[in-house]
């Protein structure tokens, strides 16, 4: 099968692409036939040094997520399965691959009349907006800045806040602000201008996907009662607020960007539900061929990504509801 290889930690020139012999589903296992693998900003960091949750020797096959059809099961799985949309997670490696074997009761059913693009975008991401949107509990009128709004978890929020009446403020760089906008930001601001937190104002909710001094100056906005919560670190950085500083300033610092596996498989079908009824809309900015991996870590790096970014591994399964489209390498 076509695998990328991570050779060694460094530049995106470390994913190189190969083969390996084809998977064979175990016991328990199901082997998917795989149209498009996900990609999150965590395993740009993974491959240049070893930053995060993920563990391998060299060679390794990287990527934690993907999308396809089932083709096969192990011992124990309902032959049913066979034939299945389905997107999963890989258990932190082997993504980059024309098939994966994984854990059957992981996989997550694909809703009929949902494009698989589109549901492999909302895999890791979706979740991740749902949790973050539930431990933030915006209320209507609440006033929320989205951080990095134009990135995969940051258009979600845009959507997910603004769907719970919150007055949505979209921080992103220049080139991005338009597309912030037409998800329904009611304001939009250049974070990488200096000042840009004046342009802002007072804040109820920050979901904090920058840290450093993003995050420092996301926090000076907060009024008392208000929240906030980071669940990344584009910048290379978490924010360096501390729960004392929250404190002295009736702030409160939210934790809430993880759950048991069972939850997260729940939250990722709740996400597909979501979009499959017009009520969620990734923006799928970037789809890069699979043996261009590299290319697609050096773009996300180099923070010329809109929205998410994804591996065309094989061919396109499915009709149904397409994402948004943003501009990037097709």
């Amino acid at each position: 099968m076509r695998v990328v290889w991570l050779t060694r930690f460094g530049d995106p020139s470390v994913l190189v692409p190969g083969e390996a012999p084809d998977p064979a589903p175990g016991p328990g296992q199901a082997l998917v036939d795989v149209a498009y693998a996900n990609i999150t900003f965590i395993e740009t960091m993974f491959r240049a040094r070893g930053f995060g949750p993920f563990k391998g020797e060299f060679p390794m096959v990287p990527g934690n997520g993907v999308g396809g059809v089932v083709s096969a099961v192990g011992d124990g799985v309902d032959p049913e399965l066979v034939g299945t949309r389905v997107v999963t997670s890989t258990g932190g490696s082997g993504g980059y691959a024309s098939r994966v074997a994984v854990d059957a009761a992981g996989l997550v059913p694909v809703p009929d009349g949902l494009d698989l693009d589109v549901a492999v975008a909302l895999l890791a991401d979706g979740r991740t907006a749902l949790l973050l949107i539930r431990a933030a509990a915006p209320k209507p009128g609440e006033r929320v800045l989205v951080e990095a709004a134009a990135g995969g978890v940051g258009t979600l929020l845009v959507q997910l806040a603004k769907a719970a009446g919150a007055t949505v403020t979209g921080a992103a760089g220049a080139a991005k602000l338009e597309l912030v906008r037409s998800l329904g930001a009611d304001r939009v601001v250049d974070y990488t201008a200096d000042g840009w937190s004046a342009a802002v104002g007072p804040v109820d909710v920050v979901f904090d996907g920058v840290g450093g001094t993003v995050a420092r100056a996301a926090f000076d906005l907060l009024d008392r009662g208000g929240r906030m919560i980071s669940y990344g670190l584009s910048s290379g950085a978490w924010s360096d607020v501390t729960d004392e500083q929250a404190a002295a300033r009736g702030v409160t610092l939210l934790r809430g960007a993880n759950g048991t596996p069972e939850e997260l498989r729940a939250l990722t079908a709740e996400a597909l539900r979501l979009a499959a009824d017009g009520r969620l809309t990734p923006v799928i900015g970037q789809r890069f061929p699979l043996e261009r991996a590299a290319d697609a870590h050096a773009a996300i790096e180099a923070r010329s990504t809109v929205g998410k970014t994804l591996l065309l591994v094989g061919e396109p399964v499915g009709e149904g509801r397409a994402a948004q489209d943003g501009t990037g390498p097709r």
